[in-house]
């Protein structure tokens, strides 16, 4: 099966969160169960064109791309990741792209989405590669397949079977323009109205075109997927997502087991494994050494690599400090974010410096680090639609505390909860519901009475966490089945 995936950002060229981890390593997945991919991102500034070898696509040449009546000039380049055969195409155009960043918030954010999106499906076409699949991800995508059904209908021959589906990796971030963006992107002015498959409380949504044309949908986790159809999470697009709900799935995003495994994880001093986890012990002394705090084996550390913003739960934890505080841990916290909480951790870590510290930034061998040597790691989400850092958790046996809500509900399983029903040897975390300082607090003491006073308890958790199976062999297989659903739909509208 042919798939041209297409993604803002992709990693290790372009990176703001975890859609340039799954851009990345999706289509490795899918290329290793027998799929032809190529994979589509913009050629933003900050790639190094010489560290990535880069070749100068001549089949393409140089095409004009029309954005609202104005052609610009844009190239493609492409590269190709070394241990597959997925190739990487670049979508060069200085005038959009020549600039320090991915995303911003410049009166033509509109207008270099609109021309990344045509110049991927007349990219396409120039290349004469005909794929089964286009896979959009979040807004930045959400025009091709109103574009493909609409303004490119007349290439019905290159086109015809050609089906698309949308993921939804943050449905908070809808690429909402005013009403002119549709004349940018040469859509028909009479597809604009009122409650209209591309109208969203007056402007024009990118993602709800996304939703409304392409031939499947889905979501990043099961319980995310169930969480958006509902007005709490649903940021004003809940009604669309039930008016496609026989198309609309949540397939959990996998982990690369090749760059987050402690047994092989380059980027940790000591390796360890579910039958032999004393290499973690190792590793928590040389976690606590880097970040200047005293090694103690029975006071636990509770890592936490974030943003530091509301929606990651900082509030539960500001105004749950004095509580905290009391209890016999340390806190090692790596990330950046809101200027009050990065504020908050800076002066925990010097009233509390034997118990707290911080790193302000981000840094990916302290990742590995605090994953691989932590005894806990928090994650209070209000909202999180997969998340990644429980999953890495589990497999270095760092016990994840987690909101159930979205993909964490979806992979932690609560140790008190699962023992209680039966179930003792299938609990991986400790989970919380309500989105209270309280709550969270609650959900914390119990892993901490756990850690201290039930170790065989602890191991247990440990071991089960280590050795579940969120790798992307199974997130890939969903996803071809969700391909062939799309190809189906595709074919019964034609």
């Amino acid at each position: 099966m042919r798939v041209a995936f297409v993604s803002a950002e992709m990693y290790p060229f372009a990176k703001t969160g975890g859609l340039g981890d799954v851009a990345s390593t999706l289509p490795k997945a899918l290329a290793a169960i027998g799929c032809d991919v190529k994979v589509f991102i913009p050629k933003y500034a900050l790639i190094d064109h010489s560290k990535y070898d880069l070749s100068y696509i001549w089949a393409i040449g140089e095409m004009p791309i029309r954005v609202g009546g104005y052609p610009h000039k844009v190239n493609v380049y492409k590269t190709m990741l070394k241990e597959t055969q997925v190739e990487i195409y670049f979508i060069d155009c200085p005038y959009y792209f020549n600039r320090p960043y991915i995303y911003s918030s410049n009166p033509d954010e509109d207008e270099r989405f609109i021309l990344f999106q045509k110049a991927v499906i007349e990219s396409l076409q120039r290349l004469q590669w005909k794929p089964d699949i286009i896979h959009c991800n979040d807004w930045q995508t959400g025009l091709i397949p109103l574009l493909l059904k609409d303004n490119y209908n007349w290439d019905k021959k290159f086109y015809g079977k050609t089906a698309t589906i949308m993921t939804i990796h943050n449905i908070a971030y809808q690429g909402r323009f005013p009403k002119k963006s549709v004349e940018k992107a040469e859509i028909r002015p009479a597809l604009f109205y009122p409650n209209s498959a591309i109208e969203s409380w007056g402007s024009f949504c990118f993602l709800k075109a996304g939703l409304m044309y392409a031939d499947a949908i889905n979501t990043v986790s099961k319980m995310y997927a169930w969480e958006i159809t509902n007005s709490d999470f649903g940021h004003g697009l809940e009604s669309a997502l039930r008016y496609r709900i026989n198309d609309f799935y949540g397939i959990l995003n996998g982990i690369d087991y090749g760059v987050w495994n402690p047994e092989t994880d380059k980027k940790i001093p000591y390796h360890f494994s579910p039958d032999n986890p004393e290499g973690k012990k190792e590793n928590k002394k040389q976690l606590c050494h880097a970040f200047n705090l005293p090694h103690y084996e029975n006071v636990p550390v509770i890592g936490i690599v974030s943003r530091l913003v509301n929606l990651k739960g900082f509030n539960l934890i500001a105004e749950s400090v004095p509580e905290l505080m009391k209890l016999n841990a340390q806190w090692i916290v790596l990330g950046v974010g809101e200027d009050k909480y990065e504020n908050l951790f800076r002066s925990l870590a010097y009233s509390f410096p034997d118990k707290v510290s911080t790193y302000i930034g981000f840094d990916d061998i302290l990742s590995h680090l605090i994953e691989a040597g932590s005894d806990m790691f928090l994650m209070p989400s209000f909202t999180e639609p997969c998340g990644l850092n429980q999953i890495y958790s589990l497999k270095y046996g760092t016990v994840p505390i987690v909101r159930k809500t979205g993909g964490l509900a979806d992979t932690v399983k609560d140790w008190d909860e699962e023992y209680n029903h039966g179930s003792e040897k299938t609990g991986t975390g400790f989970s919380f519901t309500d989105f209270t300082g309280l709550a969270m607090t609650s959900c914390i003491k119990r892993a901490f009475d756990t850690f201290t006073n039930r170790k065989d308890f602890w191991r247990q958790i440990m071991y089960n966490g280590m050795t579940r199976n969120f790798s992307w062999d199974v997130s890939a297989g969903k996803y071809l089945e969700l391909y062939k659903k799309a190809i189906h739909n595709r074919e019964n509208m034609w």
